[in-house]
């Protein structure tokens, strides 16, 4: 293998927290561990909850905590072409599809479904798979939807991607998932069925971003939350229909507030700035999260 490369890939949409701290200046002890480069990227598909104002006080918060990157950020929102390119060769293999139930249409039929007795699949993070409606229709009726300009997102179709793969998907785990799962992990993409790689109005979504900017950065050590363990099967299967290099992979444990949540943005946990203003110094943070401070 080439030199490790790492990378940090935080979204601007709200103050970073503890949870932060920690896989950041994880991701740093271990590139420098392994003489390799840590990379930041902005996640900032989302350009309305992403804000400057963000990005400055995430930039802030980094550096007070001591994390240090190599070379330039790369930002999501200034590469939009790559994720554009990406979408337009699995549409022309055939390998996507428009769907245009809303996130309200799609909740009520599940509703009924449910309602009358018939338990629908959901995916690991507990939504309901899409209906295989929109996989069915017609060309000619996708043609005249799109060109009324009825809003509508792009599905990967799990079956024919799957029947495109000649061979088992599998990842390399250098951390653990939720079951305590390490070393070669069978992938298993098919659990979230049709997921979106795109909508109208953007041109990705975090599953096609993450595994297009994995590999245009180079990136080698992928070192992220244990939450996003299942959903490295569907980045595993785009990696493979798009001829992408393989990472490997480090999920480590998440931290949790004191009712056993999540650390999260939404939740208001409890952030980084707040505590510098409580007086708290890096040290402080990094005794909290059980990480070494940074040299």
């Amino acid at each position: 293998m080439s030199r490790p490369i790492f990378r940090f890939a935080p979204s601007p949409n709200g103050e970073l927290h503890l949870g932060h701290a920690y896989s950041a200046l994880l991701n740093q002890q271990m590139a420098r561990a392994a003489g390799g480069p840590l990379l930041l990227r902005i996640e900032d598909i989302d350009t309305t909850r992403c804000t400057p104002e963000f990005e400055r006080a995430m930039l802030e918060d980094l550096r007070w905590i001591g994390f240090h990157w190599d070379g330039e950020p790369r930002r999501q929102s200034q590469n939009f072409a790559n994720y554009e390119n990406a979408l337009k060769r699995l549409r022309e293999d055939g390998l996507i599809y428009p769907a245009f139930m809303t996130r309200g249409e799609l909740r009520a039929f599940v509703s009924e479904q449910e309602r009358d007795g018939r338990p629908w699949p959901r995916d690991p993070d507990g939504a309901p798979m899409y209906p295989s409606f929109c996989r069915q229709m017609s060309d000619r009726m996708r043609r005249e939807k799109m060109e009324s300009g009825e809003p509508f997102a792009w599905r990967l179709d799990m079956t024919a991607a799957l029947a495109r793969v000649d061979r088992e998907l599998e990842f390399y785990e250098t951390g653990a998932g939720p079951g305590g799962e390490t070393g070669m992990i069978a992938a298993n993409p098919a659990a979230w069925g049709d997921v979106i790689l795109a909508r109208k109005e953007t041109p990705t979504s975090y599953h096609l971003a993450v595994t297009v900017d994995d590999a245009a950065q180079g990136v080698t050590h992928v070192v992220r939350g244990r939450d996003l363990f299942a959903a490295t099967s569907v980045h595993r299967l785009l990696q493979t229909l798009l001829g992408l290099p393989q990472p490997i992979y480090h999920h480590h444990r998440l931290l949790l507030d004191d009712e056993g949540r999540k650390l999260s943005k939404s939740l208001q946990s409890t952030g980084l700035r707040a505590l510098r203003e409580a007086g708290r110094t890096p040290q402080d943070v990094c005794a909290r999260i059980d990480l070494p401070a940074p040299a």
